[in-house]
């Protein structure tokens, strides 16, 4: 018998909602896995030697280092699930890729495209015909407008609202309840009411 079995990785507050997530689908968590040492976390090392086939949900909300734990849990050979909590509303004509987790009263509408390893957060709203690159996390209640494009790695902070057929590049922030109603390059940080770049987040060399 196939085992319902799913472990998470990441043991924090993102890592609790995605196994109250994961119950509402009907698998039941099998542990949780951390780079932190802990009594109730398996260390990676450990957890493969203990489990070396099985799925892991990804409990960590930071870009950077969903995309490094996913690349690490993939490459391994593990599964990732796409995990839509039933509350959300999904358009059979909306892609979704392994990895991505939607959470509670979400909606993704017709023609939406959401790559691997994106959150689309509670009360989220993508529109139709949205594409969101690979590792993109939407806050709460974010709200995207039609053939709005959201670059890689990019974060829509809590409440922010974007005018239809924007396009936000890669590695980018825009902050809490912004009004974004120009495009907005790679790696800026972004804010207000309309929304200005603020800084330029490109790392140092």
């Amino acid at each position: 018998m196939e085992t319902t079995d799913v472990f998470i990785y990441g043991a924090s507050g993102h890592g609790r909602v995605i196994a109250d997530i994961l119950r509402s689908c009907g698998y039941s968590v099998g542990g949780w896995i951390d780079d932190r040492p802990s009594p109730d976390a398996y260390s990676w090392e450990d957890f493969c030697s203990a489990h070396p086939k099985g799925s892991i949900a990804l409990g960590i909300g930071d870009n950077d280092a969903r995309e490094r734990v996913f690349r690490q849990v993939s490459a391994a050979g593990y599964c990732l699930p796409i995990l839509i909590h039933p509350s959300a509303v999904i358009s059979e004509s909306a892609t979704i890729e392994e990895g991505t987790v939607i959470m509670p009263l979400a909606i993704v509408n017709a023609g939406a495209v959401i790559a691997k390893g994106c959150i689309i957060n509670s009360g989220a709203v993508v529109e139709h015909d949205c594409h969101l690159d690979a590792f993109v996390h939407l806050s709460p209640r974010a709200a995207l407008a039609g053939g709005v494009k959201i670059g890689y790695s990019t974060h829509i902070g809590i409440g922010a609202s974007i005018i239809q057929n924007i396009t936000i590049g890669d590695h980018s922030i825009i902050a809490a309840g912004s009004a974004v109603i120009r495009d907005i390059a790679d790696h800026s940080l972004a804010a207000g009411v309309p929304a200005l770049i603020k800084k330029s987040l490109h790392k140092p060399v």
